[in-house]
């Protein structure tokens, strides 16, 4: 008598940790409409379960509302087109393999989406330069950590990031982080009266997402595990 033959696997159902990661997006274009600050005070509390190494949770946050998000967009892209970069952690020191592979591929789907040739270089600036007005969010979020715990707390923020910017979706906003900002930090903490003991990591900028702009109908790809994991 021959057994019954086994049934098929079943692919595992999207949980909601991965239907909201599949849903998160860099968003570049808002609605004016302001987000009620429970809203965005239940996404920093749920954000601050990121972990943390001792729980030192060094991420603080400053966020800004309207017309102040506005006034700093205004101010800093003044002074983004004329100013030198300083940013109080180093930029990477190159992209390579992959690494520029992904990047390349993003910039070419960002502005196909934003209808860019690739030998517009004033269209591609000016386009660059939408960081530092926030690409218009009504709110701004800008990051920091103690400088006393280095490159550790920088990488628990970067944790605390990725987990605002789920609950932010998860509430139903648009966000990007942002490293151009932080590009400028001597402006930034100059403009917040902010210590030199707290290194500016990055803003982000968050709100009611335009779902009708162009530019937010394009969506990265991922890696593959594959290429991800490194088996011994």
């Amino acid at each position: 008598m021959t057994s019954a033959p086994k049934a098929a696997p079943q692919a595992a159902p999207q949980t909601t940790l991965e239907t909201i990661l599949r849903a998160r997006h860099s968003c570049r274009a808002y609605r004016q409409a302001p987000v009620a600050p429970a809203l965005i005070e239940q996404a920093v509390a749920t954000a601050a379960r990121a972990p943390s190494w001792c729980n030192a949770q060094p991420w603080q946050l400053l966020i800004t509302r309207q017309p102040e998000t506005a006034r700093l967009a205004k101010a800093l892209h003044t002074h983004a087109q004329s100013a030198q970069m300083q940013p109080d952690l180093p930029w990477p020191e190159s992209y390579s393999g992959p690494y520029k592979a992904r990047r390349f591929d993003c910039g070419m789907q960002l502005y196909d989406a934003a209808a860019i040739a690739r030998d517009d270089k004033e269209a591609r600036t000016t386009q660059m330069l939408e960081n530092f007005r926030f690409f218009g969010a009504p709110h701004m979020a800008l990051i920091t950590s103690p400088r006393e715990l280095g490159a550790y707390g920088a990488l628990d923020c970067g944790g605390f990031v990725t987990a605002f910017c789920a609950a932010l979706t998860e509430a139903g906003l648009g966000s990007i982080p942002q490293a151009a900002p932080a590009g400028y930090a001597p402006f930034l903490r100059a403009w917040f009266g902010l210590p030199e003991e707290r290194l500016i990591l990055c803003t982000i900028a968050f709100g009611y997402s335009d779902t009708s702009a162009p530019i937010n109908s394009f969506r990265t790809p991922r890696a593959a595990p594959d290429d991800l994991i490194d088996w011994r």
